[in-house]
């Protein structure tokens, strides 16, 4: 378990199931809010803190708050540490009249509208890495112009293209007019590449207020596909630690040629589903489950056909997915090496997102497999969190 570091105040949007919480929570910040819409997801939360799960997060109990953020007033928090959140955004497409940049289900600028209240030190904002594809350029871009610059408000009857030139002549004038601003950058990372046991490519922005001498980057990654193939089809050492053999996939037989006359790769390798799931008993069928695992019950149902493969045993997970209707698929089944599939149990799937043990899920299946899949992986939120903590504590001393 982490060590609990020294206290920074934080709040975060859009909390979900709690694993950008708990990151932010291991890597030393006090929440004074947690908001979220999502009876179920709250309910994880209220009950995780009152069976103080992890260490010193009790207090969480009184700043969750069930609800819509476009009705909070974030005025309260200013001059706190840092804001965080992953806000939902509905996808459309930026065609015709771009009608999706008035989509009220869009979160990102209550998001926005956070920070500019709150005046934080630095924000962290998480979403899916659809955002980067070449039809939300133009949405991604006034976006991130409007966490650099949030008290250049888009005025009452303005359309949003007139608020998008009138950022952008701010940011390319010299001198700039004084207000609140932020050094934002942003990167895709993906999960594996930093000890998840998953394909989970999220995208993240990163935001120093502009008075802190940041000299922020994101962090390096410390595992690689590379490693993990030559620990599996090279060395062996996967295998003899894992207590299994392996036979080369055809499809890897040319890679792993040139593997041997390689040198041998400096980064961990990737984390599998087996090695996620070692040490948890079978799952159970009853629903008496009395002194067994929680959240740890069999589902039955899982079967394979085209888009709806599973993911490789010896393999990360592929990114698991919330679904509207519950589980939506392959992404959230094991395949075996003996070619058997079943579903991954909740407790499964949340060790593939890096949730502790302790951290019980709430509502039913089909509900806590949605919270699992639109959570981002602890490890991976602190990789990120970590740095930005150290920053703003040496900018402090």
């Amino acid at each position: 378990m982490s060590k609990i570091k020294h206290k920074l105040r934080s709040i975060e949007l859009f909390t979900g199931a709690g694993g950008l919480a708990l990151a932010t929570h291991f890597e030393g910040f006090r929440h004074a809010g947690l908001f979220e819409w999502n009876a179920d997801a709250c309910e994880t939360l209220r009950t995780n803190a009152a069976e103080d799960a992890v260490e010193g997060m009790r207090a969480w109990s009184k700043h969750v708050y069930e609800g819509d953020v476009s009705h909070v007033s974030f005025e309260r928090y200013e001059g706190l540490d840092l804001v965080a959140g992953g806000p939902p955004c509905q996808p459309f497409s930026l065609g015709g009249k771009h009608r999706g940049m008035e989509d009220g289900r869009d979160m990102i600028p209550q998001f926005i509208r956070a920070v500019r209240e709150s005046k934080p030190r630095a924000f962290v904002m998480e979403n899916v890495k659809g955002l980067t594809r070449a039809s939300f350029a133009t949405y991604l871009e006034h976006s991130k112009l409007q966490l650099q610059y949030p008290e250049i408000e888009r005025s009452a009857g303005e359309d949003w293209q007139d608020h998008f030139a009138r950022l952008q002549q701010h940011h390319t004038s010299s001198p700039k007019l004084e207000g609140l601003s932020y050094n934002v950058v942003s990167a895709v990372l993906n999960a594996a590449d930093y000890g998840v046991p998953q394909c989970r490519e999220r995208l993240f922005m990163v935001g120093f207020r502009s008075d802190i001498d940041a000299n922020w980057s994101f962090p390096e990654p410390t595992h690689s596909q590379d490693s993990l193939l030559h620990a599996q089809w090279v060395t062996g050492a996967y295998w003899e630690s894992v207590g299994a053999k392996g036979v080369v996939p055809a499809s890897l037989e040319a890679r792993v040629r040139k593997m041997h006359e390689r040198e041998r790769p400096t980064l961990l390798p990737w984390r599998t589903i087996r090695q996620a799931i070692e040490g948890l008993p079978k799952p159970f069928l009853r629903a008496d489950h009395r002194g067994k695992v929680f959240n740890h019950r069999l589902q039955l149902g899982a079967r394979p056909y085209p888009g709806h493969t599973g993911s490789l045993y010896d393999s990360p997970s592929k990114t698991l997915k919330a679904g509207g209707h519950g589980v939506p698929g392959g992404e959230n089944m094991i395949v075996f090496s003996d070619g058997t599939c079943r579903y991954l149990t909740v407790r499964e799937a949340a060790r593939v997102q890096t949730f502790p043990d302790t951290w019980h899920f709430r509502g039913a299946w089909s509900e806590a497999m949605r919270q699992l899949g639109n959570a981002v992986p602890v490890d991976l939120a602190k990789a990120v969190v970590s740095s930005v903590a150290r920053t703003l504590r040496a900018r402090t001393e």
